[in-house]
């Protein structure tokens, strides 16, 4: 109160939501490591995307390495969280497969930039970081479907792992050469809804007939 009895309203602080501010970095994140890797990537780019301070930074995640592992733990959630959800073992392998790789798919087709992350890691690190992701509790979906698929009758006989490399690249490579293949087609918005369901239904397709057993 002041001198003469009123009550005087404080300013209030706005307090930031921890987990929005960390959504911020993370996507900002994503984006300077998706363009220039763990070497390349700069902390003061990812705040000033982000829109916080550099102590904000090393606040959440200490320094630029658990940043960095951070962003690529995050998809390998996301999708887990996903499959999860799903209950594969209640469909035919077949429409199972076909599940997994619309989910695939459409990952993608939200977060692009995501194959350039993971080429990133490879090329720079050797995959030294993706080895500490867990992608493998991902690919046990896939792998079990293709099991029960062979076990069946509905797929020939595979290598499962090596048939879920060749998924993947049918239904990832896509987006993998996104920025050079768009020049091959300016008319065309490959990352348009309906380009990619018809890469979608595509990759389906020609998925299945490459492992469907014939009668």
């Amino acid at each position: 109160m002041n001198r003469s009895g009123k009550r005087i309203a404080k300013a209030v602080r706005p307090v930031r939501d921890a987990e929005a501010t960390q959504r911020q970095i993370l996507d900002a994140a994503e984006q300077e490591f998706a363009h220039h890797g763990l070497k390349g990537a700069r902390m003061s780019a990812i705040a000033q995307v982000a829109q916080v301070t550099s102590a904000t930074l090393h606040y959440y995640f200490e320094n630029k390495e658990n940043l960095y592992k951070a962003v690529l733990q995050r998809p390998v959630d996301e999708v887990q969280e996903i499959l999860a959800q799903q209950n594969f073992d209640a469909l035919s392998p077949e429409e199972a497969l076909k599940q997994i790789i619309r989910i695939a798919i459409a990952n993608e087709a939200a977060n692009p930039q995501r194959q350039m992350l993971w080429f990133q890691e490879s090329s720079q690190n050797q995959g030294a970081f993706f080895k500490e992701c867990n992608v493998l509790t991902l690919h046990e979906y896939l792998l079990k479907v293709l099991e029960r698929g062979m076990k069946e009758g509905a797929f020939r006989p595979l290598k499962p792992f090596l048939t879920l490399t060749y998924i993947l690249s049918v239904c990832l490579f896509y987006f993998t050469v996104h920025e050079n293949w768009k020049h091959l087609t300016p008319d065309l918005d490959r990352l348009s809804p309906e380009m990619v369901e018809e890469h979608t239904e595509a990759a389906i397709a020609f998925i299945l007939a490459a492992i469907q057993k014939r009668n």
